[in-house]
Protein backbone atom coordinates (compact mmCIF):
# COMPACT_ATOMS: atom_id res chain seq x y z
CA UNK A 1 0.00 0.00 0.00
CA UNK A 2 1.48 3.50 -0.79
CA UNK A 3 1.27 5.81 1.66
CA UNK A 4 2.44 9.18 0.15
CA UNK A 5 0.35 10.37 -2.74
CA UNK A 6 3.42 12.59 -4.05
CA UNK A 7 4.93 10.70 -7.09
CA UNK A 8 7.15 13.79 -8.25
CA UNK A 9 11.00 13.16 -7.96
CA UNK A 10 11.17 9.25 -7.98
CA UNK A 11 10.23 6.58 -10.53
CA UNK A 12 8.09 3.66 -9.06
CA UNK A 13 8.18 0.03 -9.86
CA UNK A 14 4.21 0.89 -11.28
CA UNK A 15 5.75 3.46 -13.67
CA UNK A 16 7.56 0.80 -15.33
CA UNK A 17 5.47 0.77 -18.55
CA UNK A 18 6.28 4.47 -18.78
CA UNK A 19 10.05 3.70 -18.64
CA UNK A 20 9.84 1.41 -21.14
CA UNK A 21 7.08 3.30 -23.50
CA UNK A 22 7.46 5.35 -26.12
CA UNK A 23 8.51 9.05 -24.71
CA UNK A 24 7.10 10.82 -27.59
CA UNK A 25 3.53 10.33 -26.18
CA UNK A 26 0.69 12.80 -24.92
CA UNK A 27 0.50 10.23 -22.15
CA UNK A 28 3.75 10.12 -21.28
CA UNK A 29 4.19 13.87 -21.18
CA UNK A 30 1.22 13.93 -18.69
CA UNK A 31 3.65 11.44 -16.38
CA UNK A 32 6.75 13.43 -16.79
CA UNK A 33 4.98 16.85 -15.48
CA UNK A 34 3.50 14.30 -12.09
CA UNK A 35 7.11 13.36 -12.12
CA UNK A 36 8.90 16.78 -12.05
CA UNK A 37 5.97 18.21 -9.89
CA UNK A 38 4.04 20.12 -11.90
CA UNK A 39 1.21 18.19 -12.28
CA UNK A 40 -0.40 15.78 -9.61
CA UNK A 41 -2.82 13.10 -10.08
CA UNK A 42 -4.75 12.40 -6.98
CA UNK A 43 -7.36 10.13 -9.52
CA UNK A 44 -9.22 7.24 -7.89
CA UNK A 45 -12.07 5.31 -7.97
CA UNK A 46 -13.81 2.16 -6.59
CA UNK A 47 -11.76 -0.64 -8.16
CA UNK A 48 -8.59 1.56 -6.58
CA UNK A 49 -10.31 1.96 -3.45
CA UNK A 50 -11.27 -1.79 -3.09
CA UNK A 51 -7.82 -3.20 -3.81
CA UNK A 52 -6.69 -1.31 -1.47
CA UNK A 53 -8.47 -2.05 1.36
CA UNK A 54 -8.71 -6.16 0.49
CA UNK A 55 -4.75 -5.90 0.36
CA UNK A 56 -4.31 -6.59 3.53
CA UNK A 57 -6.64 -9.24 4.26
CA UNK A 58 -5.77 -11.37 1.12
CA UNK A 59 -1.93 -11.41 2.19
CA UNK A 60 -3.33 -12.32 5.96
CA UNK A 61 -5.25 -14.99 4.17
CA UNK A 62 -2.44 -16.87 2.34
CA UNK A 63 -0.11 -16.06 5.60
CA UNK A 64 2.20 -13.68 4.28
CA UNK A 65 2.94 -10.76 5.80
CA UNK A 66 1.83 -7.27 4.91
CA UNK A 67 4.74 -4.83 4.94
CA UNK A 68 5.50 -1.28 3.82
CA UNK A 69 8.85 -1.87 3.23
CA UNK A 70 10.15 0.58 0.83
CA UNK A 71 13.76 0.88 -1.46
CA UNK A 72 15.12 3.42 -2.92
CA UNK A 73 17.92 3.02 -5.03
CA UNK A 74 18.97 6.57 -6.69
CA UNK A 75 15.87 7.93 -8.64
CA UNK A 76 13.90 4.63 -8.44
CA UNK A 77 11.63 4.21 -4.99
CA UNK A 78 9.76 0.66 -4.67
CA UNK A 79 6.93 -0.49 -2.37
CA UNK A 80 5.88 -4.22 -2.11
CA UNK A 81 2.66 -5.22 -0.88
CA UNK A 82 3.64 -8.68 1.34
CA UNK A 83 7.07 -11.43 1.67
CA UNK A 84 7.47 -14.31 2.55
CA UNK A 85 10.87 -15.52 3.86
CA UNK A 86 12.65 -14.34 0.50
CA UNK A 87 9.53 -13.78 -1.97
CA UNK A 88 7.93 -10.75 -2.68
CA UNK A 89 4.02 -10.58 -3.06
CA UNK A 90 2.04 -8.16 -5.71
CA UNK A 91 -1.63 -8.18 -4.59
CA UNK A 92 -3.73 -7.60 -7.56
CA UNK A 93 -7.79 -7.42 -7.44
CA UNK A 94 -9.98 -7.73 -10.59
CA UNK A 95 -13.56 -8.43 -11.44
CA UNK A 96 -14.34 -11.57 -10.60
CA UNK A 97 -16.73 -11.96 -13.86
CA UNK A 98 -13.88 -10.54 -16.42
CA UNK A 99 -11.50 -13.38 -15.51
CA UNK A 100 -8.00 -12.91 -15.06
CA UNK A 101 -4.44 -12.54 -16.69
CA UNK A 102 -1.02 -11.43 -16.11
CA UNK A 103 -0.01 -8.18 -18.13
CA UNK A 104 3.01 -6.68 -19.65
CA UNK A 105 2.55 -4.37 -17.14
CA UNK A 106 1.82 -6.47 -13.75
CA UNK A 107 5.18 -8.48 -15.60
CA UNK A 108 7.22 -5.80 -15.73
CA UNK A 109 6.14 -4.44 -12.33
CA UNK A 110 7.08 -7.50 -10.76
CA UNK A 111 10.83 -7.33 -12.20
CA UNK A 112 11.48 -4.39 -11.34
CA UNK A 113 10.06 -5.29 -7.48
CA UNK A 114 12.60 -8.06 -7.62
CA UNK A 115 15.69 -6.25 -8.57
CA UNK A 116 15.03 -3.29 -6.04
CA UNK A 117 14.18 -5.90 -3.18
CA UNK A 118 17.48 -8.16 -4.52
CA UNK A 119 15.06 -11.52 -4.75
CA UNK A 120 14.30 -13.66 -7.92
CA UNK A 121 11.16 -14.93 -6.57
CA UNK A 122 8.08 -12.81 -6.93
CA UNK A 123 4.23 -13.93 -7.17
CA UNK A 124 0.99 -11.59 -8.12
CA UNK A 125 -1.78 -13.03 -5.74
CA UNK A 126 -4.80 -12.39 -7.47
CA UNK A 127 -7.97 -11.91 -6.08
CA UNK A 128 -11.42 -11.78 -8.01
CA UNK A 129 -14.11 -9.31 -6.58
CA UNK A 130 -17.56 -9.45 -7.07
CA UNK A 131 -19.52 -6.78 -6.96
CA UNK A 132 -21.03 -6.93 -3.28
CA UNK A 133 -17.13 -6.67 -2.20
CA UNK A 134 -16.41 -3.10 -3.56
CA UNK A 135 -19.41 -1.60 -1.32
CA UNK A 136 -18.44 -4.12 1.43
CA UNK A 137 -15.06 -4.82 2.05
CA UNK A 138 -15.66 -7.03 5.00
CA UNK A 139 -16.76 -9.89 3.33
CA UNK A 140 -14.57 -13.01 4.06
CA UNK A 141 -11.99 -14.15 1.34
CA UNK A 142 -13.34 -17.18 -0.91
CA UNK A 143 -10.58 -19.43 -1.82
CA UNK A 144 -11.79 -20.38 -5.35
CA UNK A 145 -11.55 -16.33 -6.53
CA UNK A 146 -7.81 -16.57 -5.09
CA UNK A 147 -5.14 -17.80 -7.69
CA UNK A 148 -1.28 -17.20 -7.18
CA UNK A 149 1.05 -17.06 -10.23
CA UNK A 150 4.72 -17.26 -9.92
CA UNK A 151 6.97 -14.64 -11.39
CA UNK A 152 10.47 -15.65 -13.64
CA UNK A 153 13.04 -13.29 -12.83
CA UNK A 154 14.74 -12.00 -16.37
CA UNK A 155 17.59 -10.37 -16.20
CA UNK A 156 17.81 -9.56 -20.03
CA UNK A 157 14.46 -6.90 -19.01
CA UNK A 158 16.46 -5.57 -15.87
CA UNK A 159 19.54 -4.21 -18.14
CA UNK A 160 17.02 -2.60 -20.72
CA UNK A 161 15.26 -1.47 -17.82
CA UNK A 162 18.26 0.32 -16.14
CA UNK A 163 19.31 1.55 -18.80
CA UNK A 164 16.16 3.66 -19.75
CA UNK A 165 15.66 4.56 -16.02
CA UNK A 166 19.36 5.79 -15.59
CA UNK A 167 18.30 8.42 -18.30
CA UNK A 168 15.32 8.70 -16.89
CA UNK A 169 17.03 9.61 -13.88
CA UNK A 170 19.32 11.53 -15.42
CA UNK A 171 16.61 14.38 -17.09
CA UNK A 172 14.95 14.56 -13.65
CA UNK A 173 17.79 15.51 -11.60
CA UNK A 174 19.26 17.91 -14.59
CA UNK A 175 15.56 19.23 -15.16
CA UNK A 176 15.69 18.01 -19.16
CA UNK A 177 13.04 16.61 -20.98
CA UNK A 178 13.96 12.85 -21.52
CA UNK A 179 13.76 11.95 -25.66
CA UNK A 180 14.09 9.14 -27.55
CA UNK A 181 17.21 8.10 -28.59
Amino acid sequence: MIKSKDRSGYIGASDTKYVMSNWNTKTFQKWWLTKIGIDRNEYTNKYMMAGTNWEHRILDFINAEYTDEQKVIGRLRVNIDGRTDNKIQEVKTYNFEKGFAITKNYYEQCQVEMYAFNTKQCEIVAYGLEEQDYKNYLRDIDSSRLSIHKIQYDEQFIIKYLERLHRLEYCLINGNYPKEE
